[in-house]
This record gives structure tokens, C-alpha cells and sequence, in this order.
């Protein structure tokens, strides 16, 4: 059980990258949840990447639209 958690804490981020400042707990599941967060020591914006997102699928989506001219 205890590599289940392990990996749900690597995910998040336990400080600020920007100032180093330790985020709360409740601040790291609005992280985690939400993929954004402010921190409120330097007000830098965090903002995580979305896991198994490709830019390929990006492509082919615009290629499905077409215009109707």
C-alpha cells in the first residue's frame, strides 16, 4: 500500500518552485486536482502539464473541422 502513496505524493509538488515556499496540504490537493494553483507567499502561478496529452491529438481534431465555404 505504502508505493500507492509514495507515487501520490510525487505527483504533486510539496513547495513553490518559484520562492521555495511549502505549500499546505490543502494547497497541494487544489493542485492536484485542479492542475493550477497561486502561491500565496510570491503570487507565482503554478500550473502543471496534463499527463498522456499528445499534440498530435490537437492536429487531427483542427483537421476535422472544416469550413463550410
Amino acid at each position: 500500500m505504502e508505493t500507492g502513496k509514495s507515487t501520490e505524493q510525487s505527483d504533486s509538488l510539496e513547495f513553490c518552485p518559484h520562492c521555495g515556499h511549502r505549500l499546505s496540504p490543502w494547497q497541494q490537493v487544489l493542485l492536484r486536482v485542479d492542475r493550477a494553483l497561486t502561491c500565496k507567499n510570491c503570487w507565482y502561478r503554478v500550473i502543471l502539464d496534463v499527463p498522456g496529452k499528445d499534440k498530435n491529438e490537437s492536429d487531427t481534431s483542427k483537421e476535422k473541422i472544416k469550413p463550410k465555404g
